[in-house]
């Protein structure tokens, strides 16, 4: 039976009214899960990869690499996994990049896993989870900027990581709203499209 001009119009009203209220309840649910650091004690903690400046940690970089040595420390985490390739072959990977950094800060280089492949935040997950498993890891402290957050566990556990907590970095470089906005927008984006995606994956 052929639905009316009337029924079309109820159909997609409900849908809008329905992917609008989706979308704000992301949206609190982001800027409300960026402030959670679940102090607990696992196999290793995931930093995800951030740009490199002229062979150094960008600043955003060098605030997860610090927080992961800080979980390290204080003994939250018994290993470190660094992620991140690189656009030219030629250049270190972020990934590279940060364990130096750390072993320049007197970071053990035998507690350092290292993948080298990812360009974005899945494949960072995807392939640190695979060395992870490789060395019998099995519980895992995400460390990234406070907003990235709530995308990177749902990515964690669309990856396989069946424990896995969320530990933000203490500061970030992303501190003025107007700096903030951009960023929440994009990981808004993204993570509305990630979970609307998700059962076709």
């Amino acid at each position: 039976m052929k639905m009316s001009k009337k029924n079309v119009r109820i159909y997609i009203c409900s849908f809008l009214l329905l992917f609008i209220t989706f979308t704000f309840y992301s949206a609190y649910s982001i800027w409300s899960f960026s402030k959670e650091n679940q102090l607990v004690t696992t196999d290793a903690a995931i930093v995800l990869g951030a740009a490199v400046w002229n062979n150094e940690p960008s600043p955003v970089f060098k605030e997860r690499i610090n927080h992961s040595i800080w979980l390290y420390e204080n003994e939250y985490v018994e290993k470190l996994i660094f992620t991140g390739g690189s656009e030219d072959s030629s250049d270190p990977a972020e990934s590279e990049v940060a364990r130096d950094y750390a072993i320049k800060n007197n970071f053990k280089k035998e507690d350092i896993l290292i993948e080298n492949e990812s360009r974005v935040t899945e494949e960072n997950l995807k392939y640190a989870y695979k060395i992870a498993s490789e060395k019998n890891l099995k519980t895992f402290t995400i460390v990234s900027d406070p907003l990235h957050m709530k995308r990177a566990i749902f990515l964690a556990k669309e990856n396989g990581m069946e424990e896995v907590y969320s530990s933000p970095t203490p500061s970030s470089v992303y501190k003025s709203y107007k700096s903030k906005f951009p960023f929440f927008l994009r990981e808004l984006c993204l993570y509305v499209a990630y979970i609307i995606s998700s059962p076709f994956r």
